[in-house]
């Protein structure tokens, strides 16, 4: 008897606990967001990550200076391209303006190759053959273009142990030493306003919703956008703190140099939170609960991060995978403040990166406010 009410005790318990499943099954077909990341997420980032995360450097663009520019100089560049590391971008005129690209940010490196290219490759001195100017702010890039110091060139066939000896001298400017910590900073400074203003302003419309408050503020003479506005101001202070913070914080702990201008930097770091604040807002009026809102930042900021060129090199990226990168504020952002801290780079360099992070701010807001609207309907 004893054994037996144990048994019906424990089917009634498990009866109870396949129709709280079920429930729970049904409640998850009826929310179309949580159920569509389910799948979504998984899928799309299997596929797409997949493809560009990659590690092996290949097809890095490089602007070339051909001082010989003769059958020797052409045959030197297509073989470096054969390589794969490097793909030739532009053709400039002087040393100079190859450094200035770098330096702009238009190419990763330079291939320099000077007058007496044959005079250098025949004679027994062990002079270098050509010179390459690399961006060394991204150490996994200039690790890779680093492997072409020893690159086995020879006209001839077959190739003689002593022109194999000849090397192309690597000279990485803005990290030498190739610090880690210069490379991630500049970074993390972009991962981590991302997750905290995004995720943060990404609940601040469905929080009212859902505690009741949208009406009470509806009732009121507060406009939309006059809302929007109060919504946005407070974090605002918040991410200027934050950096402040980091950028302290780097300097004294890592030696984090900034090269560039601090009020161009503070200026970018403005826009990209403003970048944030936008499209964290936008998600508030558009996911159904906080929930939603929360999975809907996340699935936006695991690209930020991966395709950003925070973690991975961008150039080693299949072309789509840049493309959507492009559309990413994170890959602008880090590219701002790489060339200002690193490079010393000035306004004219960073121009489209900063007019991309004020017209996304601008197009997400007009359609924050375009769904908060609707929803009022």
């Amino acid at each position: 008897m004893h054994s037996n009410g144990i048994l019906r005790s424990a089917s009634a318990s498990l009866r109870r606990v396949m129709a709280i499943c079920v429930k729970e099954l049904i409640q998850l077909r009826r929310d179309r967001l949580t159920f569509a990341m389910v799948v979504a997420i998984p899928l799309i980032q299997l596929l797409l990550f997949g493809y560009t995360i990659n590690t092996d450097v290949r097809n890095v663009p490089v602007a070339v200076v051909d001082q010989r520019d003769n059958f020797f100089s052409r045959q030197l560049i297509e073989d470096l391209q054969a390589s794969q590391v490097i793909k030739v971008h532009t053709h400039l005129e002087t040393p100079q303006q190859a450094t200035d690209w770098v330096r702009a940010g238009k190419v990763s490196a330079a291939l320099i190759v000077p007058r007496d290219v044959e005079k250098r490759f025949y004679n027994d001195n062990q002079e270098p053959i050509a010179q390459l100017v690399v961006d060394g702010s991204d150490t996994i890039l200039a690790s890779a273009l680093k492997g072409l110091s020893d690159f086995p060139f020879d006209p001839s066939q077959p190739p003689s142990p002593r022109q194999l000896a000849k090397n192309i001298t690597v000279d990485l400017l803005y990290n030498p030493e190739q610090r880690a910590a210069l490379f991630t900073v500049p970074g993390l400074l972009g991962v981590i306003l991302t997750m905290t203003l995004t995720m943060f302003t990404a609940i601040a419309i469905v929080r009212e919703r859902e505690r009741g408050n949208l009406e009470l503020l509806i009732a009121t003479p507060v406009k939309t956008p006059e809302l929007m506005l109060g919504k946005l101001v407070p974090y605002i202070g918040l991410g200027l703190l934050q950096v402040v913070i980091i950028l302290l914080l780097g300097r004294f702990f890592f030696d984090l140099p900034v090269v560039g201008s601090p009020t161009l930097l503070m200026l970018c770091c403005l826009l990209f939170i403003f970048a944030n604040l936008g499209l964290g807002l936008l998600i508030s009026t558009r996911a159904p609960n906080q929930l939603g809102a929360m999975q809907m930042a996340v699935f936006i900021l695991l690209p930020s991060i991966l395709l950003s060129g925070f973690m991975f090199p961008y150039a080693a990226m299949p072309r789509f995978a840049q493309h959507l990168a492009e559309i990413l504020p994170m890959t602008h952002f880090i590219r701002l403040t790489r060339g200002i801290i690193l490079r010393g780079a000035d306004f004219s360099d960073l121009a489209g990166d900063m007019l991309f992070l004020a017209l996304f701010f601008i197009g997400t807001m007009i359609e924050a406010l375009k769904s908060f609207r609707k929803k009022l309907d």
